[in-house]
């Protein structure tokens, strides 16, 4: 008796359960504005539920909700396609241990490297797959659009030195400046310009693409 696999399939794969590109993108960004909401509005949310406070100023209070957040990101993207996507994994532990140590220790140092640390993971995921020869953000996109063997490899090599220079950012921003600007960027300014950065790939789509991507109905 078979049964179908906890981890994502591979892209292109027959069978293989997707998830509206919307929710999905909804579910890896959903933490992140809690994470800001409650960094912003600590003070308010604590008045609300005091016991919260037991855990400390307002960028605890975000790094606890932040963590619960994650954590229903996964069991939502569950729920929806019975499968668990590979990238929010890997973001889910790191935020779990980084959080976990931020709470425990009460040194927002862990919370602010979690960035660096997730980008760089990503960038040495997918630089090392390629290595193998294993373009592996076709687990990420494969439901948003297909694209040729040689389309996937750049582009998985374009997202990788992408995570590179989001690591090094991150480090610039969250050393040399506040921890409120730090937060601000982190949802404000690291969204644009990945935005930014995913537009400019539009052109490699189209040349790689095995369907249109966009649907023209008579």
């Amino acid at each position: 008796m078979s049964s179908d696999p906890i981890i994502e399939k591979a892209p292109n794969t027959p069978g293989r359960r997707e998830m509206n590109p919307l929710v999905k993108f909804a579910l890896e960004l959903g933490p992140l504005v809690v994470f800001f909401f409650a960094n912003n509005r600590g003070e308010a949310i604590v008045r609300a539920f005091p016991a919260l406070g037991e855990l400390g100023g307002p960028l605890f209070v975000a790094t606890a909700l932040f963590m619960a957040a994650t954590v229903a990101a996964l069991i939502a993207s569950w729920v929806l396609v019975r499968t668990l996507p590979i990238m929010p994994i890997v973001s889910g532990a790191v935020v779990l241990i980084f959080g976990s140590l931020t709470l425990w220790l009460q040194d927002d140092v862990f919370i602010k490297m979690k960035p660096t640390i997730v980008n760089a993971l990503f960038a040495a995921v997918l630089l090392g797959g390629l290595a193998f020869g294993k373009p592996l953000l076709g687990y990420v996109f494969d439901q948003a659009f297909k694209l040729d063997n040689e389309g996937w490899r750049k582009l998985t090599l374009r997202w990788g030195l992408f995570f590179v220079f989001l690591a090094i950012l991150n480090e610039v921003v969250w050393r040399c400046f506040s921890t409120d600007f730090w937060v601000a960027f982190k949802v404000w300014g690291t969204m644009p310009i990945t935005m930014i950065f995913m537009l400019m790939q539009f052109p490699l789509l189209k040349r790689h693409a095995l369907e249109p991507l966009f649907d023209k109905k008579p």
